[in-house]
């Protein structure tokens, strides 16, 4: 935790120096050495999740959210022939409590769990060792991976929550004269970060919108990190056999906006101020994820919001058993922690959940029509 004031960290007067060297760098590039790098990265360096640390994510909020989850890939498996060796991936699984809570959920299916072999994608080792002592009394024993490139091909049921939003984003802004890309400079001093706009018009490729659809100072935000996500999944889906389940807030139909922001201490923080020591976000545009996955020739499933997904699998029903026998305050604790991950006035409504599938597999459970 920390008293709220903006500091100057090394990694801010290592950017200062880049930037006065090359000239100003891309958002992305920001975001990668704001979160990542090796030494100054904010993933590197502290345990961001949970009420220590600067932010909190569903199932850090009720044990609810991973069972389902769980309940969601035994069926998901069982609709894939329930093959005897499969790859069970979570892309950046925090401290671990999504997996731990459903693979507790997956025991209904014993075979589930001899067949699996758990990959984390995980670059912090700090959340690794926390993710090694939560998952060392479960049935599957967990392999780590830096990249996905890393994983083995194979059959495969991917999760991925929160960590579509922390993917690095490029962001255009819409000028008089056209689109220019915004970027990270210095402030009017030459001794702090600011924004600024490139120059010179982005290449064709990037396929911005149509100036005649835009206004001026319209924003259009687009993850290239995210899209190769996906192309690299899309193949998995087609080549082995699968299901991914990406969960995370966004919109479900492109346009502008600029959604680039940090969190810190559980507030909002200036994105550009003490890099490395906030948590940098953007909202996921889910129908380019989708129409990505489509044009790959893989079926989407989606999105929909996180609470009719998880009132579809059940919500209401484990939330009773769970407190059936306890007292009143353990109850309307967990009733409480059900109601912020699914009501639309928390997390339901601005959460949604895009399912990508095999294209021979049958529509999984969720997203009935």
């Amino acid at each position: 935790m920390t008293d709220g004031a903006p500091e100057k960290t090394p990694l801010e007067e290592r950017l200062i120096e880049l930037i006065k060297l090359k000239g100003p760098i891309t958002i992305a590039d920001y975001m990668t050495d704001a979160l990542g790098h090796p030494h100054e990265g904010y993933y590197m360096q502290a345990s961001p999740i949970g009420a220590e640390g600067d932010f909190t994510t569903a199932p850090e909020i009720s044990q609810v959210f991973g069972e389902l989850i769980g309940l969601w890939l035994v069926e998901a498996w069982n609709q894939m022939g329930s093959p005897s060796d499969f790859n069970l991936i979570e892309f950046g699984p925090g401290r671990g409590v999504l997996m731990e809570d459903a693979l507790r959920a997956a025991r209904v299916r014993p075979a589930f769990a001899k067949a699996a072999q758990l990959w984390l994608l995980e670059s912090s080792g700090r959340l690794r060792l926390e993710q090694q002592k939560r998952l060392k009394a479960t049935e599957v024993k967990p392999l780590w991976a830096d990249e996905y490139a890393d994983i083995p091909p194979a059959p495969a049921l991917i999760v991925a929550n929160e960590f579509f939003d922390c993917l690095p984003i490029r962001q255009f802004e819409r000028i008089k004269s056209g689109w220019r890309e915004r970027l990270v400079g210095l402030d009017e001093k030459g001794d702090g970060l600011a924004f600024t706009l490139g120059r010179t018009p982005p290449p064709p490729d990037y396929n911005l919108p149509d100036l005649s659809e835009t206004q001026e100072g319209d924003v259009f935000e687009i993850s290239f990190e995210a899209k190769k996500f996906v192309a690299d999944i899309c193949v998995t889906l087609k080549e082995q056999g699968g299901y991914a389940l990406i969960i995370d807030y966004g919109h479900m139909e492109r346009g502008f906006g600029d959604t680039f922001q940090a969190v810190r201490d559980h507030k909002y923080w200036p994105p550009l101020a003490s890099p490395g020591r906030a948590d940098l976000t953007a909202h996921v545009d889910f129908d380019r994820l989708a129409s990505a996955a489509i044009e790959a020739g893989v079926a989407a499933h989606g999105p929909v919001t996180q609470g009719r997904f998880l009132d579809r699998l059940g919500l209401a029903l484990r939330v009773e058993a769970l407190c059936k026998g306890r007292d009143q305050e353990k109850a309307d604790e967990i009733r409480a922690g059900a109601a912020r991950i699914a009501s639309p006035a928390a997390m339901g409504e601005i959460f949604k959940v895009l399912c990508l599938s095999a294209p021979d597999l049958p529509a999984p459970a969720g997203f009935e029509t």
